[in-house]
């Protein structure tokens, strides 16, 4: 079972966080964060500028790398890499893919109390989204039902 290398960009801006409402699994119905699979020949910076591109229309100025998941199952499908980063400072204009999902500025107190996000999500964007300097680092196991099981923090 290969891992699928993805990124994870938080776009923060005045106490808010830039989120996709997913159209299509993974996650469909869920609040996350904009992202993707990091293609061949890029690195997980190069994927995360582009995706939030290609997601959002907004040209990253600045990325922090805030943590790495790897989440894991019994299913070959569900065997995630993540790369997790939050951008403050970005240009250009906003466009929605809505393939992919729809997008809002939430709160990030909302986000992180109200919202329905991923099991995971719950758990390393308190960490991430944080004042605290530093890196999360976790391994999130799930079940054969994709429902959370374990988790470890490194």
């Amino acid at each position: 079972m290969a891992r699928i290398p993805t990124v994870l960009v938080y776009a923060v801006q005045d106490d808010r966080v830039l989120l996709m409402h997913r159209h299509k699994e993974p996650n469909l119905g869920l609040w996350i964060a904009p992202g993707g699979k990091i293609e061949v020949d890029e690195s997980p910076h190069d994927a995360a500028v582009r995706e939030m591109r290609e997601e959002t229309g907004l040209i990253v100025d600045e990325l922090v790398w805030r943590g790495t998941c790897t989440e894991v199952s019994p299913l070959p499908d569900w065997q995630w890499m993540l790369f997790i980063y939050v951008a403050r400072s970005f240009h250009g204009s906003l466009q929605e893919d809505l393939r992919e999902g729809s997008l809002a500025w939430v709160d990030v107190n909302t986000y992180l109390n109200e919202m329905a996000i991923p099991q995971a999500d719950r758990i390393f964007a308190p960490r991430v989204l944080g004042p605290e300097p530093g890196m999360f680092e976790a391994k999130f196991v799930y079940d054969a039902q994709l429902k959370l099981v374990s988790w470890v923090e490194y």
